[in-house]
């Protein structure tokens, strides 16, 4: 079994982690109750530092699948309430259209929301806390959207869910994912950074050392180690950092694996529930995306940067879970959403 699987793997990996590619690629896969792991090229070309299972990747917007999970944890302990209003915990809020948006709209991408943070042209500046309070008090919809009436891609709407998290509890979000999220799991290696003036992750010595040099889908170094990016400028919203064996641990977790927890083990498999029919195809969950190939039924959340890519994919009815890190932008990861999945649940 861990033969075949490893042959299914590495054969669908094989033309995108070859030498004419940058940096490299961490997977994993886990089926029936075992995590195998895959690595190729190098967390750093210069250096011709290898990949491993414990190299740090940026995660891009995998992250958002924790403040997903923070949010399923405050409602099945009682601590909030999908339907209430964003400004019960971000006072400050009080334009039309943001007075009606809801923690569950903005959690299952359904607020409507499409700030210039969210899609091309890309701002040059950056915002302070004051300054995207101010856009979102001004904001209207640009084509009558309305709260919880299609669903839209937003970052910003997850910087706002970050913070009203983090209002709700007066704890920063890094502290929040790692008390509730990171420590029961056992996950060790995870960590949302504050960003230095070089927008480099502010982090132990020995942390740092693991970390991927990003690159373009060209091969362009950017940034250094630790690179983080954002458009917004105050803390707890850059990237998260991991590894595959940290984020295996969670793939595992949220496909049936051993949780301690009963609150934290339905978390996870609530935030994997469609909230959202967009399509035939396509559904929406808290974060997740629920993807229906007809045979088979696939949870995933794809991430990316210029500099990082990312991908967790789940067939919950046969417990099996895929992770793929890359150290450089536009990362195919439909490989495993089309091809690597759909074969590891067919076998």
């Amino acid at each position: 079994m861990d033969a075949h699987i490893r042959e299914i793997v590495t054969d669908n990996l094989a033309a995108v982690t070859t030498a004419d590619h940058p940096g490299g690629v961490a997977a994993a896969a886990y089926v029936a109750g075992r995590i195998q792991f895959f690595n190729f090229g190098f967390a750093d070309e210069a250096k011709r530092r290898p990949v491993t299972p414990d190299t740090l990747f940026n995660v891009a917007s995998v992250r958002k699948l924790f403040e997903a999970t923070l949010v399923a944890l405050g409602v099945l302990r009682g601590e909030l309430r999908l339907d209430d209003p964003v400004n019960k915990y971000v006072t400050e809020l009080h334009g039309d259209y943001i007075g009606r948006v809801t923690i569950g709209q903005l959690v299952t991408h359904t607020s409507g929301l499409l700030l210039p943070t969210d899609h091309p042209p890309w701002p040059n500046a950056s915002y302070s806390l004051a300054e995207f309070l101010d856009m979102l008090n001004a904001w209207t919809p640009h084509a009558g959207e309305e709260p919880g009436k299609q669903r839209i891609y937003t970052h910003a709407g997850y910087v706002l869910l970050q913070l009203a998290l983090e209002r709700r509890y007066g704890v920063p979000i890094g502290q929040l994912v790692e008390s509730r999220i990171l420590t029961p799991l056992g996950m060790h290696s995870t960590l949302i950074p504050e960003r230095g003036q070089d927008n480099r992750a502010i982090m132990p010595p020995e942390l740092l050392q693991k970390t991927v040099q990003g690159y373009s889908d060209q091969g362009t170094p950017i940034g250094p180690p630790g690179n983080q990016q954002s458009y917004f400028d105050f803390p707890g919203t850059g990237q998260m950092f991991s590894s595959a064996r940290d984020l295996a641990t969670l793939m595992a977790a949220c496909t049936g694996g051993n949780v301690a927890d009963p609150q934290l083990r339905e978390a996870l498999r609530m935030t994997q529930r469609e909230a959202f029919h967009v399509d035939q195809e396509f559904g929406q969950a808290m974060a997740w995306e629920n993807v229906d190939l007809g045979d088979v039924a696939i949870v995933d959340k794809p991430g990316g940067l210029n500099n990082a890519s990312a991908y967790m994919g789940l067939v919950p009815a046969r417990k099996i879970g895929l992770l793929l890190l890359a150290n450089r932008g536009e990362f195919p990861h439909e490989i495993g959403r089309y091809h690597i999945l759909p074969v590891l649940a067919r076998q």
